[in-house]
Protein backbone atom coordinates (compact mmCIF):
# COMPACT_ATOMS: atom_id res chain seq x y z
CA UNK A 1 0.00 0.00 0.00
CA UNK A 2 3.23 2.48 -0.48
CA UNK A 3 4.97 4.26 -2.33
CA UNK A 4 6.52 2.45 -5.86
CA UNK A 5 8.93 3.67 -8.34
CA UNK A 6 7.09 6.11 -11.25
CA UNK A 7 7.71 4.76 -14.86
CA UNK A 8 10.37 6.13 -16.97
CA UNK A 9 8.46 7.52 -19.78
CA UNK A 10 8.99 11.08 -19.90
CA UNK A 11 6.23 12.97 -21.50
CA UNK A 12 6.39 16.97 -22.35
CA UNK A 13 3.08 18.36 -22.16
CA UNK A 14 2.78 21.81 -23.99
CA UNK A 15 -0.25 23.66 -22.60
CA UNK A 16 -1.16 26.48 -25.32
CA UNK A 17 -1.25 29.94 -24.75
CA UNK A 18 0.48 29.55 -21.29
CA UNK A 19 -2.40 27.60 -19.95
CA UNK A 20 -4.31 29.90 -18.83
CA UNK A 21 -7.22 28.89 -21.12
CA UNK A 22 -6.98 25.61 -19.87
CA UNK A 23 -6.88 27.07 -15.86
CA UNK A 24 -10.27 28.37 -16.30
CA UNK A 25 -11.73 25.04 -18.24
CA UNK A 26 -10.58 23.47 -15.47
CA UNK A 27 -12.07 25.34 -12.82
CA UNK A 28 -15.53 25.02 -14.46
CA UNK A 29 -15.12 21.12 -14.12
CA UNK A 30 -14.87 21.86 -10.78
CA UNK A 31 -17.50 24.46 -10.38
CA UNK A 32 -20.32 23.94 -13.58
CA UNK A 33 -23.74 23.73 -12.09
CA UNK A 34 -23.19 25.00 -8.97
CA UNK A 35 -26.24 26.69 -7.75
CA UNK A 36 -27.19 28.89 -4.66
CA UNK A 37 -28.54 25.80 -2.71
CA UNK A 38 -25.06 23.88 -2.76
CA UNK A 39 -23.13 27.17 -1.44
CA UNK A 40 -25.50 27.84 1.75
CA UNK A 41 -26.35 26.32 4.61
CA UNK A 42 -27.91 22.88 4.91
CA UNK A 43 -31.92 22.78 4.28
CA UNK A 44 -34.48 20.90 6.34
CA UNK A 45 -36.75 18.43 4.84
CA UNK A 46 -37.90 17.37 1.54
CA UNK A 47 -39.78 20.03 0.68
CA UNK A 48 -36.20 21.91 0.52
CA UNK A 49 -35.22 20.02 -2.32
CA UNK A 50 -35.91 22.42 -5.35
CA UNK A 51 -33.77 20.54 -8.15
CA UNK A 52 -36.18 17.31 -9.47
CA UNK A 53 -34.52 14.14 -8.20
CA UNK A 54 -32.94 12.40 -11.22
CA UNK A 55 -35.58 8.96 -12.27
CA UNK A 56 -32.71 6.39 -12.96
CA UNK A 57 -34.78 3.55 -12.99
CA UNK A 58 -31.83 1.24 -11.79
CA UNK A 59 -33.08 -2.31 -11.21
CA UNK A 60 -30.87 -3.08 -8.69
CA UNK A 61 -30.09 -6.53 -7.25
CA UNK A 62 -32.62 -7.83 -4.26
CA UNK A 63 -31.54 -6.24 -0.99
CA UNK A 64 -28.94 -4.51 -2.55
CA UNK A 65 -29.94 -1.07 -3.44
CA UNK A 66 -27.63 1.36 -1.93
CA UNK A 67 -30.11 3.71 1.11
CA UNK A 68 -29.56 6.81 2.81
CA UNK A 69 -29.34 6.84 6.13
CA UNK A 70 -30.16 10.28 7.91
CA UNK A 71 -28.30 11.02 11.11
CA UNK A 72 -30.82 10.34 14.68
CA UNK A 73 -29.29 13.99 15.40
CA UNK A 74 -28.79 16.87 13.38
CA UNK A 75 -25.15 17.69 13.28
CA UNK A 76 -23.09 20.69 13.75
CA UNK A 77 -21.02 21.83 10.49
CA UNK A 78 -17.74 21.70 13.36
CA UNK A 79 -18.61 18.21 14.77
CA UNK A 80 -16.47 14.73 13.68
CA UNK A 81 -17.83 12.73 10.79
CA UNK A 82 -19.61 9.81 11.79
CA UNK A 83 -18.74 5.94 11.52
CA UNK A 84 -18.70 4.26 8.59
CA UNK A 85 -16.82 0.86 6.92
CA UNK A 86 -16.39 2.87 3.54
CA UNK A 87 -15.45 6.29 2.42
CA UNK A 88 -16.60 7.39 -0.99
CA UNK A 89 -15.01 10.77 -1.90
CA UNK A 90 -15.91 12.87 -5.09
CA UNK A 91 -15.02 16.18 -6.14
CA UNK A 92 -17.19 17.88 -8.93
CA UNK A 93 -21.02 19.28 -8.58
CA UNK A 94 -21.32 16.53 -11.63
CA UNK A 95 -19.87 13.68 -9.44
CA UNK A 96 -21.76 14.73 -6.45
CA UNK A 97 -25.23 15.00 -8.36
CA UNK A 98 -24.99 11.45 -9.31
CA UNK A 99 -23.35 9.78 -6.69
CA UNK A 100 -26.42 10.99 -4.49
CA UNK A 101 -28.84 9.88 -7.05
CA UNK A 102 -27.34 6.66 -6.74
CA UNK A 103 -26.29 6.49 -2.88
CA UNK A 104 -28.61 8.86 -1.04
CA UNK A 105 -31.84 8.83 -3.55
CA UNK A 106 -34.32 11.13 -2.42
CA UNK A 107 -32.24 13.36 -0.43
CA UNK A 108 -30.74 16.13 -2.64
CA UNK A 109 -26.76 16.67 -2.58
CA UNK A 110 -27.21 20.32 -2.97
CA UNK A 111 -29.67 21.48 0.03
CA UNK A 112 -29.87 18.36 1.80
CA UNK A 113 -26.42 16.69 2.50
CA UNK A 114 -24.63 17.61 5.97
CA UNK A 115 -21.97 20.24 5.73
CA UNK A 116 -18.44 19.30 7.33
CA UNK A 117 -16.27 22.92 8.56
CA UNK A 118 -14.47 21.04 11.38
CA UNK A 119 -11.02 22.91 11.92
CA UNK A 120 -11.71 24.98 9.41
CA UNK A 121 -9.99 27.97 10.33
CA UNK A 122 -7.68 26.21 10.89
CA UNK A 123 -7.21 25.70 6.86
CA UNK A 124 -7.41 28.98 5.64
CA UNK A 125 -3.47 29.85 6.03
CA UNK A 126 -3.01 27.41 2.72
CA UNK A 127 -5.86 27.50 0.98
CA UNK A 128 -5.80 30.55 -1.88
CA UNK A 129 -8.16 33.61 -2.37
CA UNK A 130 -11.04 32.41 -4.57
CA UNK A 131 -10.56 28.70 -4.03
CA UNK A 132 -14.28 26.64 -3.75
CA UNK A 133 -13.48 25.49 -0.15
CA UNK A 134 -13.41 29.56 0.79
CA UNK A 135 -16.70 30.11 -1.39
CA UNK A 136 -18.52 27.57 0.06
CA UNK A 137 -17.01 28.25 3.68
CA UNK A 138 -16.68 24.43 4.64
CA UNK A 139 -14.27 21.21 4.05
CA UNK A 140 -16.75 19.35 2.20
CA UNK A 141 -20.58 18.21 2.38
CA UNK A 142 -21.19 14.56 3.34
CA UNK A 143 -24.28 12.02 4.02
CA UNK A 144 -24.44 8.47 5.37
CA UNK A 145 -25.77 5.48 2.90
CA UNK A 146 -25.24 1.96 3.01
CA UNK A 147 -26.24 -1.38 1.46
CA UNK A 148 -27.17 -4.44 3.84
CA UNK A 149 -25.13 -4.19 6.33
CA UNK A 150 -22.50 -2.27 4.89
CA UNK A 151 -22.18 1.34 6.17
CA UNK A 152 -20.95 3.72 3.77
CA UNK A 153 -20.06 7.60 4.15
CA UNK A 154 -20.54 9.82 0.92
CA UNK A 155 -18.34 13.01 0.71
CA UNK A 156 -17.64 16.06 -1.28
CA UNK A 157 -14.78 17.45 -1.10
CA UNK A 158 -14.44 21.26 -1.31
CA UNK A 159 -10.76 21.15 -1.43
CA UNK A 160 -8.56 20.15 -4.83
CA UNK A 161 -4.92 19.79 -5.71
CA UNK A 162 -5.12 21.84 -8.40
CA UNK A 163 -7.59 24.69 -6.96
CA UNK A 164 -6.17 25.31 -3.23
CA UNK A 165 -2.00 25.37 -3.20
CA UNK A 166 -0.55 28.95 -1.56
CA UNK A 167 3.12 29.40 -3.49
CA UNK A 168 5.28 28.51 -1.17
CA UNK A 169 8.28 28.81 -3.68
CA UNK A 170 9.42 27.78 -7.09
CA UNK A 171 7.34 24.74 -7.92
CA UNK A 172 6.37 24.35 -4.40
CA UNK A 173 2.84 24.96 -2.67
CA UNK A 174 0.78 24.18 0.42
CA UNK A 175 -1.87 20.67 -0.53
CA UNK A 176 -4.39 21.07 2.24
CA UNK A 177 -6.63 18.44 0.62
CA UNK A 178 -3.56 15.98 1.93
CA UNK A 179 -4.86 16.83 5.88
CA UNK A 180 -8.29 16.96 4.67
CA UNK A 181 -7.48 13.33 3.74
CA UNK A 182 -6.17 12.48 7.16
CA UNK A 183 -8.72 13.73 8.80
CA UNK A 184 -11.35 12.02 7.36
CA UNK A 185 -10.17 8.92 7.42
CA UNK A 186 -8.66 10.03 11.41
CA UNK A 187 -12.13 10.14 12.43
CA UNK A 188 -14.29 7.74 10.27
CA UNK A 189 -11.57 4.80 10.68
CA UNK A 190 -12.92 3.15 7.19
CA UNK A 191 -11.59 -0.09 5.95
CA UNK A 192 -12.15 0.94 2.35
CA UNK A 193 -11.59 4.40 1.08
CA UNK A 194 -12.32 4.86 -2.47
CA UNK A 195 -12.30 8.29 -4.76
CA UNK A 196 -14.78 7.99 -7.40
CA UNK A 197 -15.85 10.74 -10.41
CA UNK A 198 -14.88 11.90 -13.36
CA UNK A 199 -11.22 11.61 -15.59
CA UNK A 200 -10.20 12.30 -19.34
CA UNK A 201 -9.93 8.45 -21.28
CA UNK A 202 -5.73 8.09 -22.16
CA UNK A 203 -6.34 4.92 -24.02
CA UNK A 204 -8.18 4.77 -27.66
CA UNK A 205 -9.97 1.94 -27.20
CA UNK A 206 -11.81 3.27 -23.94
CA UNK A 207 -14.80 5.13 -24.75
CA UNK A 208 -17.31 7.64 -23.23
CA UNK A 209 -19.00 6.35 -20.29
CA UNK A 210 -16.68 3.29 -19.46
CA UNK A 211 -15.23 3.34 -15.91
CA UNK A 212 -11.55 2.45 -15.13
CA UNK A 213 -11.11 0.88 -11.82
CA UNK A 214 -7.61 0.63 -10.80
CA UNK A 215 -5.87 0.08 -7.13
CA UNK A 216 -2.60 2.72 -8.42
CA UNK A 217 -2.51 6.40 -8.23
CA UNK A 218 0.38 8.23 -9.69
CA UNK A 219 1.30 12.42 -9.55
CA UNK A 220 2.00 14.02 -12.93
CA UNK A 221 2.45 17.58 -11.72
CA UNK A 222 4.21 20.02 -13.78
CA UNK A 223 2.77 23.53 -12.49
CA UNK A 224 2.53 24.57 -9.04
CA UNK A 225 3.91 21.19 -7.26
CA UNK A 226 6.59 21.07 -9.95
CA UNK A 227 9.43 20.97 -7.36
CA UNK A 228 7.70 19.23 -4.76
CA UNK A 229 9.02 15.51 -3.91
CA UNK A 230 6.25 13.50 -4.64
CA UNK A 231 5.69 15.24 -7.67
CA UNK A 232 6.47 11.96 -9.72
CA UNK A 233 5.11 9.89 -7.44
CA UNK A 234 3.34 6.74 -8.10
CA UNK A 235 1.45 4.78 -5.41
CA UNK A 236 -0.51 1.10 -5.28
CA UNK A 237 -3.31 -0.38 -3.10
CA UNK A 238 -3.10 -4.40 -2.36
CA UNK A 239 -6.66 -4.31 -2.13
CA UNK A 240 -8.23 -7.56 -3.47
CA UNK A 241 -11.12 -6.35 -6.15
CA UNK A 242 -14.83 -7.58 -5.02
CA UNK A 243 -15.83 -9.47 -8.57
CA UNK A 244 -19.52 -10.88 -7.69
CA UNK A 245 -21.58 -7.80 -8.79
CA UNK A 246 -19.11 -6.80 -11.78
CA UNK A 247 -21.83 -8.44 -14.15
CA UNK A 248 -24.78 -6.82 -12.03
CA UNK A 249 -22.99 -3.45 -12.56
CA UNK A 250 -22.06 -3.67 -16.32
CA UNK A 251 -25.55 -4.28 -16.98
CA UNK A 252 -26.91 -1.42 -15.34
CA UNK A 253 -24.23 0.74 -17.26
CA UNK A 254 -25.76 -0.71 -20.58
CA UNK A 255 -29.35 0.27 -20.24
CA UNK A 256 -28.11 3.80 -19.03
CA UNK A 257 -26.44 4.04 -22.30
CA UNK A 258 -28.89 6.28 -24.41
CA UNK A 259 -27.98 9.01 -22.47
CA UNK A 260 -24.86 8.89 -23.40
CA UNK A 261 -26.15 9.16 -26.96
CA UNK A 262 -23.38 11.89 -28.73
CA UNK A 263 -24.97 14.16 -31.31
CA UNK A 264 -24.84 14.49 -35.10
CA UNK A 265 -21.61 16.11 -36.16
CA UNK A 266 -20.82 18.26 -39.22
CA UNK A 267 -17.93 20.53 -40.83
CA UNK A 268 -17.94 23.98 -38.57
CA UNK A 269 -18.99 25.50 -41.57
CA UNK A 270 -20.86 25.92 -44.99
CA UNK A 271 -17.51 26.62 -46.98
CA UNK A 272 -15.75 23.22 -46.17
CA UNK A 273 -17.03 20.82 -49.39
CA UNK A 274 -19.18 18.33 -47.71
CA UNK A 275 -22.20 17.03 -49.44
CA UNK A 276 -23.64 14.74 -47.10
CA UNK A 277 -25.85 15.04 -43.87
CA UNK A 278 -23.84 15.40 -40.04
CA UNK A 279 -22.26 12.17 -39.22
CA UNK A 280 -24.84 10.34 -37.30
CA UNK A 281 -23.69 10.43 -33.73
CA UNK A 282 -22.38 7.19 -31.63
CA UNK A 283 -24.10 5.28 -28.60
CA UNK A 284 -21.68 3.82 -26.45
CA UNK A 285 -21.87 0.41 -25.14
CA UNK A 286 -20.17 1.51 -21.54
CA UNK A 287 -17.82 -1.18 -20.23
CA UNK A 288 -16.55 -1.69 -16.48
CA UNK A 289 -12.70 -1.92 -16.78
CA UNK A 290 -10.27 -3.12 -14.07
CA UNK A 291 -6.58 -3.18 -13.60
CA UNK A 292 -5.47 -6.39 -14.30
CA UNK A 293 -8.02 -7.30 -16.72
CA UNK A 294 -8.50 -4.73 -19.41
CA UNK A 295 -5.51 -2.96 -18.55
CA UNK A 296 -1.86 -3.67 -16.38
CA UNK A 297 -2.36 -4.85 -12.93
CA UNK A 298 -1.74 -1.18 -11.04
CA UNK A 299 -1.93 1.01 -14.00
CA UNK A 300 -2.59 4.19 -12.22
CA UNK A 301 -4.58 6.94 -12.51
CA UNK A 302 -2.80 10.20 -13.18
CA UNK A 303 -2.95 12.97 -10.77
CA UNK A 304 -2.14 16.59 -12.58
CA UNK A 305 -1.86 20.02 -11.35
CA UNK A 306 -2.98 21.21 -14.77
CA UNK A 307 -5.72 20.61 -17.90
CA UNK A 308 -4.02 17.42 -19.19
CA UNK A 309 -6.07 15.08 -21.32
CA UNK A 310 -5.39 11.80 -22.94
CA UNK A 311 -5.25 12.06 -26.77
CA UNK A 312 -4.26 10.25 -29.67
CA UNK A 313 -0.76 11.54 -29.84
CA UNK A 314 0.59 12.41 -26.37
CA UNK A 315 1.18 8.89 -25.38
CA UNK A 316 -0.45 9.22 -22.12
CA UNK A 317 -1.96 5.42 -21.79
CA UNK A 318 1.78 4.40 -21.42
CA UNK A 319 1.99 6.94 -18.12
CA UNK A 320 -2.12 6.03 -16.27
CA UNK A 321 -5.18 4.44 -17.27
CA UNK A 322 -6.64 7.78 -17.60
CA UNK A 323 -5.89 11.42 -15.82
CA UNK A 324 -7.90 13.64 -13.42
CA UNK A 325 -6.56 15.97 -10.39
CA UNK A 326 -6.69 14.54 -7.43
CA UNK A 327 -6.64 10.85 -6.38
CA UNK A 328 -2.69 10.80 -6.04
CA UNK A 329 -3.28 12.28 -2.61
CA UNK A 330 -5.02 9.40 -1.15
CA UNK A 331 -2.13 7.18 -2.44
CA UNK A 332 0.40 9.55 -0.89
CA UNK A 333 -1.28 9.50 2.45
CA UNK A 334 -2.01 5.89 2.79
CA UNK A 335 1.69 5.53 2.44
CA UNK A 336 2.52 8.07 5.39
CA UNK A 337 -0.62 6.13 7.54
CA UNK A 338 1.70 2.74 6.78
CA UNK A 339 0.12 -0.04 8.92
CA UNK A 340 -2.78 2.26 10.30
CA UNK A 341 -4.29 3.27 6.68
CA UNK A 342 -7.30 1.82 5.61
CA UNK A 343 -7.08 -0.25 1.71
CA UNK A 344 -8.33 2.46 -1.02
CA UNK A 345 -9.62 2.36 -4.38
CA UNK A 346 -10.16 4.71 -7.51
CA UNK A 347 -12.81 4.73 -9.66
CA UNK A 348 -13.06 6.67 -12.44
CA UNK A 349 -15.72 6.95 -15.50
CA UNK A 350 -14.69 8.53 -18.74
CA UNK A 351 -16.19 12.02 -19.00
CA UNK A 352 -14.48 11.93 -22.34
CA UNK A 353 -12.23 9.50 -24.85
CA UNK A 354 -9.30 10.18 -26.18
CA UNK A 355 -8.94 13.53 -28.12
CA UNK A 356 -8.19 13.83 -31.78
CA UNK A 357 -4.19 15.06 -31.67
CA UNK A 358 -5.21 16.37 -35.13
CA UNK A 359 -7.25 19.01 -33.81
CA UNK A 360 -5.63 22.48 -33.50
CA UNK A 361 -4.18 24.12 -30.73
CA UNK A 362 -3.87 27.89 -31.69
CA UNK A 363 -4.40 30.35 -32.25
CA UNK A 364 -7.87 28.50 -30.37
CA UNK A 365 -7.04 25.09 -28.26
CA UNK A 366 -9.95 23.00 -29.76
CA UNK A 367 -8.29 19.61 -28.10
CA UNK A 368 -9.37 21.80 -24.95
CA UNK A 369 -12.43 22.79 -26.18
CA UNK A 370 -13.79 19.39 -26.79
CA UNK A 371 -12.53 17.71 -23.68
CA UNK A 372 -14.22 20.38 -22.20
CA UNK A 373 -17.52 20.03 -24.15
CA UNK A 374 -17.39 16.50 -23.88
CA UNK A 375 -17.43 17.14 -19.80
CA UNK A 376 -20.30 19.56 -19.82
CA UNK A 377 -22.24 17.85 -21.57
CA UNK A 378 -22.23 14.21 -20.08
CA UNK A 379 -20.36 14.87 -16.95
CA UNK A 380 -23.35 13.67 -14.94
CA UNK A 381 -24.29 10.58 -16.76
CA UNK A 382 -21.13 9.43 -16.85
CA UNK A 383 -20.52 9.55 -13.35
CA UNK A 384 -23.86 8.09 -12.50
CA UNK A 385 -21.87 4.74 -14.31
CA UNK A 386 -18.55 5.16 -12.23
CA UNK A 387 -20.73 5.30 -8.99
CA UNK A 388 -22.80 2.26 -10.23
CA UNK A 389 -19.39 0.36 -10.48
CA UNK A 390 -18.04 1.99 -6.73
CA UNK A 391 -21.35 0.15 -5.94
CA UNK A 392 -20.39 -3.26 -7.24
CA UNK A 393 -16.90 -2.39 -5.10
CA UNK A 394 -19.09 -2.50 -2.06
CA UNK A 395 -21.93 -4.41 -2.97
Amino acid sequence: MGAVPLATNQISFRTPEGSAVRRDLQRDVIDHGTTVDDLGPRRFGRAADVRPRADLGIAWPSGRQPEPVPLEREPEPSDPLPAADVVVITWTVAELRALADVFTPGVSSASRWYRYDRRFEEYLPEIRAGAPARLARRLASYHPSRIGRTRILCVKSELHLNQDGVRTGDGTATLPVAELFRQIIGEVKPKLVITVGTCGATFAGHGLGDVAVTRGAKFLLREEFANEPFADQAYRSEFTMPRRRLSAARRLMVALAPNLTEPDFAPPSIDYPWEGPPLTGLTHQPFLRLDGDDFDAFHPIISTDSFIFGTTGNGLDREGCGVEMGDAVLGMVAAELGSDAPAWLVVRNFSNPAINAALPTEPVDMQAFWSHWYYVTYGYWTSVNSAIATWAMIA
